[in-house]
């Protein structure tokens, strides 16, 4: 077999050459690394916006989804100079790391050049890392909770934020979950976001108990309830960022959709063969999420009268 000759792509004020274009990633589809690099470039807008600014760890996969994965905080040797980091500290490990910061969609194409197929990036900005500016609601799915229930659950916690008078942004998982997004001032540090989203994810259950799960062993959970996973945020604690291609056989993306879709959205069907249209035809449901910044104060309240710890 001929081996492809790389291929230049224009991104910006950037040219990143992207080696072994038709290396197969997605094998069931037949998928390339192009058709991956192509996928970021045409949601563009959208991946800069879920990670600016962010430290961002990369599932990179050198061969594909077939070959091995790579979890990799530290940036990949060989970036450009353009490519910009913010250095972290991890306390378990006693050191620090030097993790991609996004900035520009040429830094998202160079990271699929070095196999990057999801982003995961922290809830936090290098212009303070240790104070969170975005509350992540996860709501996880038992074996036995089925997507209508995830759908339920979802309703349900939209109705708490409605009340508090916060905005939130649902995404899929890009599995069989669903995630909402909070912007909050960057206020509190990530034990308090974390109370604060166990506050909120106690009042979803107590609506919905038939439901909903808080329950932290999974082996103390009933498996039809769907699991509020306040954990999420948790200090180093990430998730597949919004627009994100997942590292699965059929390459579904963590797709933001609006409210009004919660009833119709089916996450299997968002892909990165089938994104792109929609993101054309939509644009990005989640372009206002930086435009208000919320408190956690009534939560932080809700934590206190619930006794929940420090």
């Amino acid at each position: 077999m001929v081996k492809a000759e790389p291929v230049e792509l224009e991104v910006g004020p950037r040219v990143v050459r992207l080696t072994s274009p038709d290396r197969v990633y997605f094998p069931a589809h037949g998928w390339t690394k192009l058709d991956l690099a192509n996928y970021y470039l045409a949601v563009g807008d959208g991946i800069v916006r879920a990670l600016r600014e962010r430290p961002c760890m990369l599932h990179r996969f050198p061969s594909g989804l077939a070959g091995e994965k790579v979890h990799q905080k530290r940036l990949p040797a060989g970036a450009p100079p353009w490519v910009e980091t913010v250095q972290v500290y991890f306390p378990r490990y006693g050191r620090t790391a030097d993790e991609l910061c996004v900035t520009e969609l040429g830094a998202v194409a160079w990271a699929v050049q070095m196999a990057t197929v999801e982003f995961h990036p922290w809830n936090s900005r290098r212009a303070d890392v240790e104070k969170p500016d975005e509350w992540r609601i996860d709501l996880d799915p038992m074996p036995d909770a089925g997507f209508e229930r995830v759908r339920k659950v979802a309703g349900v916690a939209k109705g708490v934020l409605d009340e508090l008078g916060i905005v939130g942004y649902p995404k899929t998982s890009g599995g069989s979950g669903l995630h909402i997004y909070v912007r909050i001032a960057p206020e509190w540090g990530f034990g308090e976001v974390r109370r604060a989203a166990l506050a909120f994810a106690r009042e979803v259950e107590r609506r919905a108990p038939e439901d909903v799960t808080t329950t932290w062993w999974r082996k103390d959970r009933d498996p039809r309830h769907v699991f509020v996973d306040f954990n999420q945020n948790a200090r180093d604690h990430t998730i597949a960022s919004a627009w994100s291609v997942r590292g699965v056989p059929d390459g579904t993306v963590s797709t933001p959709f609006t409210w009004s879709e919660l009833d119709a959205i089916e996450p299997r069907d968002l892909t990165l063969a089938t994104v792109p249209a929609r993101f054309a035809a939509q644009g990005d449901p989640h372009a206002s999420i930086d435009d208000v910044a919320h408190r956690l104060d009534t939560l932080l309240e809700w934590a206190d009268r619930d006794g929940l710890p420090e």
